[in-house]
């Protein structure tokens, strides 16, 4: 583990964040499993695939 992350865990300890801070962050969490989840049932869509740009040349 990066020792910058254990000193920002030593702030967040030392000044905990808001409540409305720890609100949004937990919204962002789930919106991301819930695009993860969306993703794994229908899969990914062909209009953002990427073309081959190996065939290209």
């Amino acid at each position: 583990m990066n020792p910058l992350w254990l000193l920002r865990m030593k702030r967040w300890v030392q000044n905990p964040p808001s409540p409305a801070r720890i609100k949004f962050i937990a919204a962002i969490i789930a919106f991301c499993l819930l695009l993860l989840i969306i993703e794994r049932s229908f899969g990914w869509p062909d209009a953002l695939t990427p073309n081959n740009l190996r065939r290209m040349r």
